[in-house]
């Protein structure tokens, strides 16, 4: 990579670093723990695809469920390999503490979600951008949401005859409600990830995300898996 692209990818980077880690900061009352999340893309053909994901979420380090969730769904490409629209479920059981007791109660969640998935390169940064909207059965309740995600991937190897399997993943995704308290969460994500090849990488990161009055953090063990 020439010089001046190499500089051009340092600002890219160094800007998006910036807008990521006030978030951080705004962040109270951490907790810290841990997520297992494997992510799975089956594709069918050059168009259509089945996407399957399992996230284990704990309040410490394993043993102390906070949310099992489990989801699938059909996509489809309205380009080569981009511009994927997909209609998918998702079921969620969380085990919230009541109180400051070390009582639980389980909550169950039916979700069906709509979303649209898109991606960009500037130089050799890769940009990738989520609008997820969501109808969601909680227990009695009926609940929509609006979600946008936008992941950063950069490089650290920057050979033009060889593949760059290190990088840093960066990414914000802020949850927007349809009825009043219209803010519901934000979540930002800093990591390191490695390519194994072109159906497998790992990621191992922080996560934080607060809410109005709160926050928590988690250590974030990510599979992405194409097979």
């Amino acid at each position: 990579m020439s010089r001046f692209k190499l500089k051009k990818t340092s600002k890219i980077a160094t800007l998006i670093i910036a807008l990521v880690l006030p978030f951080f900061a705004m962040s109270q009352d951490s907790n810290l723990g841990n997520w297992l999340i494997y992510i799975g893309n089956k594709k069918l053909n050059s168009k259509w695809n089945i996407h399957n994901e399992v996230q284990y979420r704990n309040y410490n380090a394993v043993g102390d469920l906070e949310q099992l969730l489990l989801r699938t769904g059909v996509g489809y490409n309205l380009s080569d390999n981009n511009d994927n629209i997909l209609l998918g479920y998702g079921y969620i059981l969380s085990e919230n503490y009541i109180d400051d007791t070390d009582d639980k109660t389980a909550v169950n969640e039916h979700r069906i979600f709509q979303q649209f998935t898109t991606k960009q390169k500037v130089g050799r940064v890769g940009l990738s951008h989520r609008y997820r909207f969501e109808q969601r059965f909680v227990e009695d309740d009926f609940k929509m949401r609006f979600r946008y995600f936008l992941g950063v991937k950069i490089p650290l190897q920057y050979k033009e005859e060889a593949k760059n399997p290190l990088y840093v993943s960066l990414y914000n995704e802020i949850f927007l409600n349809t009825e009043s308290s219209v803010f519901d969460r934000n979540r930002v994500f800093g990591g390191i990830g490695y390519t194994f090849s072109d159906n497998l990488r790992l990621e191992l990161g922080y996560m934080n995300q607060f809410f109005e009055t709160s926050g928590r953090d988690q250590i974030n063990i990510i599979a992405f898996v194409n097979f």
